[in-house]
């Protein structure tokens, strides 16, 4: 029994030695490669964005390489344009590019999932997407964290006073909102400060965009202002339109991208303060909405009169005006590095996609059916409905309201489109 005994304990420390850390590594590569084998190479793009560990196997693993071009070129071959550079490219580029081509299709083809989350107590007017992490807000004072893997709100932000929340955005560490005249800064311990702490310490703010270390307001009276996150003082008021300013962006390299309520887009230097360029249209109505795409060098407005209008940056022209919505476009935006899809949403309360380069209207979305009134009426609970493309010959006006709440704010991810609306649900459309 002894010799016995002694016998196993050293088969099981013969075994603990050869499975060393190295081994198991190795074992655990092998596991995943052979799983990843299994995956067409869309799927095999999106899950090298997962984790830095997938990611690296997949990038390292020649067979892996092989199998996914070839797929490639399969692919290829039966498509109309039949270029064949995409293996020439650096492997994290083809991978990339990829997973965006996918994100195209699902968009312009892919049938349409909504999910319903009730996110707040009252309308849900705006929203902002990082990380996996949707952060929202609204009339009844407090800002939500959900997390867009399992909508569970994973925080909440009070908003102080009585005071209106009039624009927000966040990053890995704190969350900071114009509220009111003032700008607050929320960590993500929920601890908050405030500053200016003086109201009145500048005019009514209309819009905000955060780029660390800076926040810039767009105000009443014509100006951006631009806050040190830091220090907390303006450190510049520049002058870039004659009336109010309704929307910002602002882009890598350092510019301000303004629309104002009286029309027309200007570009300021952040650094210098200086305008370098304004941006004309046939449509002199007021600019509602801007974005900013750093690939392709476009900018894509959206007007009071239901256009959505394209500028190349390089050029300063005007690319194209696209009549999308019979009244205000509220919202557009696109995923990043996509330079394919632009989406739309606005009063009539119908989820446009446009194509990026023509402006060309490739979709019009809406719900396919109604809530269930008998659902729990509290936060956080999901429901769940189809979407359905409407025909280009469908009048809007045929559709009932209910089916097309108007599109307040929107954010787009991988193959899904987040929208926000007058109502209590914030509306995840995915496309599969």
């Amino acid at each position: 029994m002894d010799i016995s005994f002694t016998g196993d304990k050293e088969r099981r420390s013969s075994s603990s030695r050869a499975r060393s850390p190295t081994t198991i590594q190795s074992l655990q590569h092998e596991i995943l490669c052979t799983i990843f084998s299994f995956l067409d190479f869309f799927d095999l793009a999106s899950c090298s964005a997962v984790c830095k560990t997938w990611s690296t196997v997949i990038n390292k693993s020649k067979l892996l390489r092989v199998f996914c071009r070839n797929q490639w070129q399969m692919c290829l071959a039966g498509s109309s344009n039949g270029s064949s550079d995409g293996p020439e490219k650096p492997w994290e580029v083809f991978l990339e590019e990829m997973a965006v081509e996918r994100h195209k299709l699902a968009l312009h083809e892919g049938r349409i999932r909504v999910d319903h989350l009730r996110g707040h107590s009252v309308g849900v007017g705006q929203c902002r997407k990082k990380m996996g992490l949707l952060l929202t807000g609204s009339g009844d004072k407090v800002m939500r964290l959900w997390s867009l893997e399992s909508y569970k709100c994973v925080g909440e932000y009070p908003i102080p006073d009585e005071v209106p929340l009039v624009d927000f955005d966040f990053d890995e560490s704190k969350i900071v909102g114009l509220v009111g005249t003032r700008i607050c800064i929320w960590r993500r311990n929920a601890m908050r400060s405030i500053f200016p702490s003086r109201e009145g310490t500048f005019p009514k703010g209309l819009c905000m965009r955060y780029c660390d270390p800076e926040a810039v307001v767009g105000c009443e009276d014509g100006t951006a202002r631009v806050f040190d996150m830091y220090s907390k003082q303006c450190s510049q008021i520049i002058r870039t339109h004659a009336g109010p300013v309704t929307c910002l962006c602002l882009s890598d390299d350092q510019l301000i991208l303004s629309g104002s309520s009286l029309g027309g887009i200007t570009i300021s230097g952040l650094s210098s303060g200086e305008r370098v360029a304004k941006l004309s249209s046939n449509d002199s109505s007021g600019i509602k909405t801007l974005c900013f795409n750093p690939g392709s060098h476009l900018i894509f407005a959206g007007s009071a009169a239901g256009y959505a209008l394209c500028w190349d940056v390089r050029t300063m022209k005007c690319l194209w005006e696209t009549r999308v919505s019979p009244s205000r476009v509220y919202t557009l935006q696109h995923m990043r590095n996509d330079a394919s899809t632009l989406a739309v949403g606005g009063i009539d309360g119908v989820l446009r996609l446009l194509n990026q380069s023509t402006g060309e209207v490739i979709s019009s979305c809406v719900l396919d059916g109604y809530l269930s009134s008998s659902s729990r009426n509290t936060i956080g609970t999901t429901q769940r409905m189809r979407g359905t493309r409407l025909s280009e010959d469908t009048p809007v006006e045929s559709i009932l309201s209910t089916r097309r709440p108007p599109i307040t704010c929107l954010t787009v991810g991988m193959r899904k489109v987040i929208t926000t609306h007058y109502d209590k649900y914030i509306r995840i459309w995915k496309f599969e």
